[in-house]
């Protein structure tokens, strides 16, 4: 009886030290620089609101949060990066829709598992998707563009990278549309669009954080917008699924950590994000731009991140669309 005794007293100290030892964890993270991993290229909507995330973050714990862009393959080299780094609060994924897009499109190609293999923090923001048009191309809305694409057949659009959803809304319009025009790949939303405004390309689905400010500068033109209902930015902007019902695709933006992360971190990351969300320094730039903060707990980001890929999954058998 005393043996037993000793083996269940010791069990109890066990866990009692993994439970204070977390708890220690959490408390003392961050005792160093921590890096948001951004899989895209500078100057796009993730990029913009790392770094401004990451700025909130450093005053509020006292330790830099620095903005790593690994751009490539679709935002998947940033992502497996994140998913295979150690499990102790320094390495945070920050990405977009496109990782729920790349389960299904990559599926024969990824190396790591982004359900199963990156624990979610928090859903960030949703921001539209904006149809944009070069200002020399002589069409006013969707429909003059599908006619002037269809009559040509010469057109192009740039997109944020294989996989991105401004990839999969070029590749929807094509389906709906029935124009066939030649999606062009670009690391991240900032290259995209620099294409486009220099003219290399004809029109792109850009994210409003990106396009905000050439829109308002006149160097592109908005035609519309890809989410359910008119975005309170663009009021005026139709929406796709008016124009081609079933024609939606919300990007929206959150952190992971990767699996195996301490639950009192994902925890303290999670309250700062909210805490960050409801300043209104923050609150009020992502709604300027265009965007909705949103700020959710890791088991809601988890839900809707597995409804987004069953979506997806859909929208890419239908489209018979295959990752480069």
């Amino acid at each position: 009886m005393k043996s037993k005794h000793l083996k269940l007293a010791g069990a109890v100290c066990a866990a009692l030290s993994m439970t204070c030892g977390a708890a220690a964890q959490a408390q003392q993270w961050p005792a160093k620089a921590v890096r948001i991993v951004v899989p895209f290229g500078a100057g796009g909507g993730t990029d913009i609101q790392g770094r401004l995330l990451g700025q909130k973050f450093q005053q509020s714990m006292g330790q830099n949060f620095l903005v790593d862009n690994r751009a490539g393959a679709a935002g998947l080299i940033g992502a497996e990066l994140v998913a295979k780094s150690p499990p102790d609060g320094y390495n945070i994924l920050f990405t977009t829709a496109s990782l729920a897009v790349n389960v299904t499109l990559y599926s024969k190609r990824l190396n790591f598992n982004p359900v199963a293999d990156l624990v979610p923090v928090s859903w960030i923001s949703s921001v539209p998707l904006v149809l944009l048009a070069h200002p020399s191309i002589p069409i006013k809305n969707v429909k003059e563009l599908i006619a002037l694409a269809k009559k040509t057949g010469k057109m192009n659009a740039a997109h944020n990278g294989s996989g991105t959803t401004s990839h999969l809304s070029t590749e929807m319009l094509k389906l709906f549309g029935g124009v066939n025009v030649t999606p062009i790949p670009y690391k991240g939303g900032g290259p995209a669009i620099v294409a486009l405004i220099s003219g290399e390309t004809d029109f792109s689905f850009a994210t409003a954080l990106a396009a905000q400010p050439f829109i308002k500068s006149g160097k592109v033109r908005p035609l519309a917008v890809t989410t359910a209902k008119r975005s309170p930015a663009f009021p005026d902007l139709p929406t796709m699924n008016s124009i081609y019902p079933d024609f939606e695709s919300d990007n929206w933006y959150a952190m992971f950590f990767p699996k195996n992360t301490p639950n009192d971190l994902v925890a303290k990351l999670n309250g700062e994000i909210i805490k960050a969300l409801k300043s209104p320094d923050v609150n009020e730039f992502i709604r300027k731009e265009g965007g909705e903060p949103v700020g959710s707990t890791p088991e809601q980001l988890a839900t809707y991140f597995k409804r987004e890929v069953d979506k997806y999954a859909k929208v890419i058998k239908a489209a018979n669309i295959v990752g480069d």
